[in-house]
């Protein structure tokens, strides 16, 4: 299996900065399509977690915008042969006293496309 194939990890970067976009202008829709439309699907957040398709776009539509300015840095991908990759970011917010958050992003090459099939979030200690 080869690791961090230069054009696999090029496509899952565009699929997490387009994820990004979608978070930071609260694109409901678009964020529900970044993730797998399966029962198997979870998401684990800070005070919060879903398990299933339709739990986790119930729980995003429910969700207010995210504040201004989000911030991330320490971003790593690593992919796994053509079809497999994880993403893990470091996250601010300019002017917050808050801890750095971190996030975790399994993503998957299904048949509609990279997809999250697993994510979590959390802030460091």
């Amino acid at each position: 299996m080869e690791i961090n194939r230069p054009e696999v990890v090029a496509e899952v970067i565009q699929c997490f900065l387009d994820y990004e976009k979608a978070l930071t202008v609260n694109d409901v829709p678009a964020l529900t399509e970044a993730f797998w439309s399966s029962p198997e699907v979870s998401r684990f957040g800070i005070a919060d977690r879903q398990a299933g398709a339709a739990a986790l776009a119930a729980w995003r539509a429910a969700q207010p915008p995210l504040p201004p300015g989000r911030r991330l840095f320490e971003t790593v991908v690593t992919t796994f042969g053509a079809d497999l990759a994880t993403v893990t970011t470091l996250f601010d917010y300019p002017g917050s006293s808050a801890r750095p958050g971190r996030q975790s992003q399994t993503w998957v090459r299904l048949p509609s496309g990279w997809r999250i099939v697993h994510a979590h979030v959390s802030h460091e200690s």
